[in-house]
């Protein structure tokens, strides 16, 4: 029991230094902070089967003036996901077979970059709800960064569903601090395995992208957007996350039990985290999320419980603003904490290997360091 006390509170320092880092983080993307961007910019939504959800994508990005081009690519999907686009006004690019050894999404953005025409390039997925002033802004960062990545705030059906994605939710945040707390180390040889973005949405310039072939070198990851962070970080790139909230919304899911399924999948963030790593992540939940929790229901807390307990009531007031309508399931989440654990548990165990209805095989699952960058990006 004394062991596991130790263990308890080194756990517990190491998360409070990481919370502690969110005094630092930049404020959230705001509108009219950027003027015009002065180049073009192009923006590229991979879709597969997205017609119940690609038009709130969609029209805002249409409308806003700062985009000149919005690309759809279309991955053989079984719905009506073209035909929407092309009423709404996108440019549609029917996606090739997938090729052996890639991962759909990669494959489908790797398309959309390439036939992009603006040398600014923004990456949505298709159930994001952009406002005006999203992309202005993203475009102005790239003068400080060569990869924004940028966060939006959720949107959750019901109580239920709220609580539970905040409790996963808060496991990254316990893994990794909150959004924009760390500056990316940048290099050969710099530790990158912190750091932490989503692909969501991205922003870069296309003839560094071409020049890098990213997409390829992360093509068999299914955690594509944080081995594309990483990687790019080791090839010198300076990598932003940032939390674009009042530009960026999204409605990832139907209900609680698609959360469960859907973003559980991937929440270990298998592919890229080595397994000691992995094993200090799992450790660093279980100790000062879930076993407090535990301990309360029993009746038997300890004073550094107690303490955790308060912690983690503090960052449900810090996550207020990452979600549209914050409720009652954000304020319940704690006490799905030990099935957060369990659900990041069985992600690191037993992760998925299919996505969109294709299987990707065991490979795709495994930690492996993406390839190092073509002789041209060696020799620049």
């Amino acid at each position: 029991m004394r062991a596991l006390t130790v263990l308890q509170a080194a756990a517990a320092g190491v998360v409070a230094s990481r919370l502690a880092r969110g005094r630092r983080r930049p404020a959230p993307l705001r509108p009219g902070t950027a003027g015009p961007p002065p180049e073009r910019v192009s923006v590229v939504v991979p879709a597969r089967d997205e017609e119940s959800r690609l038009e709130g994508c969609l029209a805002p990005l249409l409308a806003d003036p700062a985009v000149d081009e919005v690309i759809v690519v279309d991955d053989e999907s079984r719905d009506g996901t073209a035909r929407l686009a092309e009423r709404l006004g996108a440019t549609v690019l029917p996606g090739a077979p997938l090729p052996d050894g890639w991962i759909g999404k990669q494959w489908a953005l790797h398309q959309g970059v390439q036939a992009a025409t603006g040398p600014v390039v923004v990456l949505l997925d298709a159930d994001m709800r952009p406002k005006a002033g999203l992309c202005a802004e993203l475009a102005a960062l790239l003068d400080a960064h060569d990869l924004v990545s940028a966060g939006p705030r959720f949107i959750c059906g019901n109580a239920v569903e709220q609580a539970l994605h905040a409790s996963l939710l808060a496991t990254l945040v316990y893994r990794f601090g909150p959004i924009g707390s760390t500056t990316a180390p940048t290099g050969p040889g710099a530790s990158v395995g912190r750091l932490l973005v989503t692909g969501q949405c991205m922003a870069f310039r296309k003839a560094r992208m071409d020049e890098a072939d990213g997409f390829a070198r992360v093509r068999r990851h299914l955690t594509d957007d944080v081995a594309l962070g990483r990687l790019l970080a080791r090839d010198g790139w300076r990598v932003a996350f940032v939390d674009a909230g009042p530009l960026l919304e999204v409605d990832m899911h139907t209900s609680a039990a698609d959360v469960w399924r859907e973003w559980g999948r991937s929440i270990a963030l298998r592919d890229v985290t080595p397994v000691a790593h992995l094993a200090g992540d799992l450790a660093v939940v279980w100790l000062t999320a879930a076993l407090p929790v535990l301990r309360l229901a029993v009746g038997r807390p300890t004073p550094l419980d107690l303490g955790l307990l308060a912690q983690r009531l503090l960052l449900v007031t810090a996550l207020r603003g990452s979600y549209v309508r914050p409720g009652p399931g954000l304020a319940a989440s704690p006490f799905l904490d030990a099935a957060a654990a369990i659900r990041l548990t069985w992600s690191a165990l037993l992760p998925t290997r299919t996505w969109r209805g294709r299987d990707y095989g065991p490979a795709v699952v495994r930690a492996a360091v993406p390839p190092a960058p073509p002789a041209r990006n060696a020799a620049r």
